[in-house]
């Protein structure tokens, strides 16, 4: 009846109808984007890393759980990468050698911290130190996008600790956790500096452009 002329009408009219370009909006990832998101993730983990340390510096116990404890620097913890560099020398760096001791040092950090998660005592903490973990591998990657974005090489060399077969394993537990607690201390550094860094870079590129692409078979 009238139904199915009206449905073998509207068949006909689609299949007659012209191709039309498919419109497909893509967004470049530019370096100004790619830092902008390596400022957030460095941010992210800061306010990560807070909550973290204090549910580790309870696991160690006192005194590294008291608020004023704040013991000499040991010479055993000069094996992690230290971020104690004067600011103004920091600063006149190149964005390159800044760019590339971010990414050594959070891929030596995070060797350190996937050694604690082995050997955490509570679920609850594997699991923080777990999360951490991948949240700090984003962060290494990112810096790797940020450098590649403005055409600086990857530092040569292994990302992990290096060997150090002269620094004995810590001969007890004190001095175990006093390693733990300087490496939770370093870290924060290097994050609340790391994101200084970011936000004055993201300042001197300018942002990712957006742009619409039109696709159409044949164009």
């Amino acid at each position: 009846g009238d139904s199915w002329g009206i449905f073998t009408f509207l068949c006909a009219a689609l299949c007659n109808l012209p191709a039309l370009p498919a419109l497909n909006c893509s967004e470049e990832l530019g370096p100004g984007q790619s830092i902008q998101k390596t400022y957030d993730l460095t941010r992210y983990l800061e306010h990560q890393l807070r909550t973290l340390a204090g549910t580790y510096l309870n696991y160690l116990g006192p005194p590294f759980n008291e608020p004023d404890f704040n013991p000499p620097r040991l010479a055993r913890a000069e094996r992690g990468p230290s971020a104690t560099v004067d600011l103004d020398l920091w600063r006149g760096l190149t964005d390159n050698a800044r760019l590339a001791a971010n990414y050594r040092a959070y891929s030596r950090l995070l060797c350190y911290l996937r050694a604690l998660d082995g050997q955490a005592g509570t679920a609850e903490l594997r699991h923080r130190l777990g999360h951490f973990c991948s949240s700090l591998q984003g962060l290494v990657l990112s810096i790797a996008g940020v450098m590649s974005s403005l055409g600086y090489p990857l530092p040569a060399g292994p990302a992990g600790p290096p060997a150090s077969p002269g620094t004995p394993v810590a001969p007890n537990d004190f001095l175990k956790k006093m390693d733990d607690f300087w490496l939770l201390k370093e870290l924060q550094t290097w994050l609340w500096r790391s994101a200084k860094d970011f936000n004055r870079l993201k300042k001197k590129v300018p942002p990712a452009v957006v742009t619409l692409r039109l696709e159409a078979r044949g164009f």
